[in-house]
């Protein structure tokens, strides 16, 4: 036995296979990975993080309730979810084909939502803006956009919601798909600000946050109505009206449309080409969300949203220069 175990220890032992050696990278590289870290510094902290806040994020045991979902949880988007009535669209049906939330699995990606929110803010926090790394960086950005993953759960499995609502407010100004549309932007923004620590159904919270939209939906409607296609009374009347170019001077004009043109130049790209088209400002026809979407290679709704963001933008610098209170002054 010790003459068998004094041949094992006079046996040649097989070199280990190495990898062979990285080759260094060079100074034009490397300057090129950091000024690509920076950009991804610059945008990590410049992103806005909003979620609500709620005292269980506190606890010892947060990440734990974030994190297991209810015990008769199923698939998220399960297609089981009924069957669809006659006489709808596809895109309609397909509402059908997701099954609803139950009230437990519905308070678990609520929670989990605003809880990787919380996670992603709170880390973001402590790092230095010059000095973090990418894999901080990347941990942050994974928490995110799974965080967008579980909103998007939440959105798909209340869309039937926006229909069953959409239906009560059609009428000549506004049809159906149109209202589709505005009561999806309204179910987005609900399911950002609903508070899902106070223990109520999103349903009920959304169900005012859509109504709400579309009262608001149909009182502009009945102003440009009333605006732009008025009775042969309102016409005389107007008639005998004096235009804002008798009380503007020729420099006032100017002075405005020298401002818009400012507003409209601080806007990104696309926002400006959706303003100017959908209002006529290029001297052409206004031109639909469906127009603008199959021009620009998207759906009509991502139109929508455009519009959305670049008017905010509008009001916002319209406030900042007070525009409101010069005209009142002028006038």
């Amino acid at each position: 036995m010790i003459a068998h175990a004094q041949q094992l220890t006079r046996r040649p032992v097989k070199s280990r296979s190495t990898a062979p050696a990285k080759r260094p990278l060079s100074a034009k590289a490397k300057a090129r990975q950091l000024e690509i870290l920076r950009e991804r510094r610059k945008q990590l902290f410049s992103r806005e993080i909003d979620y609500i806040p709620c005292r269980q994020f506190l606890k010892a045991d947060a990440e734990r309730l974030a994190s297991d979902p209810p015990v008769e949880a199923g698939m998220p988007l399960d297609s089981s979810g009924g069957t669809a009535p006659a006489g709808l669209t596809p895109y309609l049906a397909s509402l059908y084909q997701t099954r609803l939330l139950t009230k437990d699995e519905e308070q678990f990606y609520f929670r989990r939502m605003n809880w990787l929110k919380f996670r992603a803010a709170t880390v973001r926090g402590r790092l230095d803006k010059k000095r973090a790394t990418l894999r901080q960086i990347e941990q942050i950005e994974g928490w995110l956009t799974e965080a967008e993953t579980v909103k998007a759960i939440l959105i798909t499995s209340n869309l039937r919601l926006v229909v069953s609502i959409a239906k009560k407010f059609v009428d000549p100004s506004n049809s159906f798909e149109e209202l589709v549309s505005e009561g999806n932007v309204a179910l987005m923004r609900a399911v950002e600000k609903f508070n899902f620590a106070l223990g109520n159904r999103f349903s009920t919270y959304a169900t005012y946050a859509i109504q709400r939209h579309f009262f608001r939906v149909s009182q502009k409607s009945r102003q440009l109505r009333s605006r732009f296609v008025p009775t042969e009374e309102t016409l005389k009347d107007r008639a005998e009206e004096p235009s804002l170019h008798e009380y503007l001077s020729s420099e006032q004009i100017a002075e405005l449309k020298q401002l818009f043109d400012k507003f409209l130049s601080d806007l990104e790209p696309r926002e400006k080409q959706i303003v100017v088209a959908r209002f006529g400002f290029d001297g052409k026809p206004p031109r639909t969300f469906r127009e603008l979407g199959t021009e620009m290679g998207v759906c009509k709704e991502r139109i929508r949203q455009i519009q959305t963001r670049a008017m905010d933008k509008l009001r916002d610098m319209a406030a900042e220069v007070k525009l409101e209170q010069t005209v009142d002054n002028w006038l």
